[in-house]
């Protein structure tokens, strides 16, 4: 066997290797992984659907994931669980209906994985989404406020107008009420919850 030939053979050999560690092996690992079923019935993770699916949408066109995380990390590998991101590392079967998952890789806000479990409320996301420094003080998030339409108040107030701090209020006469993608995307941000018991982490 000459030398350009064992060259082409170890190439091939490497791709061969590479494409078995990177997707067939993993898939054999994990593409077998189904929701775990509760003895009420429900189960976990709950595929998306409807306006909490529409609000997955909206936060990867607006590109959250590029600031936010959506995993936590074991103890030992930082202070996640330490600064109340979770109560358990994130685990694959969190995102076995996340298509693509959207992990990501820088944290320039916190991780995002139970922010349906630390908060709650849907007029804290609204507030926060129209202008993050009127809930978190010196936040450098930008502002989305093109996600709500500005009215002018003219017979009564609608039910999902935006109630602002006296120090942010707009104005007597000006009303801020959330669009459709910001409802959504607040739908989106409560589901998420990864607090579940899960088999893979030990309690």
């Amino acid at each position: 066997m000459n030398r350009v030939t064992l060259l082409y053979v170890g190439i091939l050999f490497t791709v061969v290797l590479s494409f078995a560690g990177l997707t067939i092996i993993p898939q054999h690992q994990l593409g077998s992984l189904e929701p775990i079923v509760n003895d009420d019935g429900t189960e976990y993770p709950v595929e998306p659907t409807g306006l909490v699916a529409h609000g997955r949408s909206v936060y990867v066109s607006l590109g959250c994931m590029y600031c936010h995380s959506q995993q936590v990390r074991p103890p030992g590998f930082g202070a996640d669980i330490d600064r109340g991101w979770g109560s358990r590392r994130t685990v694959a079967r969190d995102h076995i209906y996340d298509q693509p998952p959207l992990l990501s890789t820088m944290r320039t806000g916190p991780d995002l994985a139970n922010i349906g479990v630390r908060q709650p409320s849907s007029d804290w996301h609204l507030l926060h989404l129209y202008n993050p420094e009127i809930t978190s003080p010196g936040s450098i998030m930008p502002p989305f406020p093109f996600l709500f339409d500005e009215l002018t108040l003219e017979v009564e107030r609608p039910y999902d107008a935006l109630s602002f701090p006296t120090e942010w209020d707009p104005g007597e006469d000006v009303i801020i009420v959330p669009t459709y993608d910001a409802k959504a995307l607040v739908a989106y941000l409560k589901s998420l919850n990864a607090s579940h018991p899960v088999p893979e982490v030990p309690r």
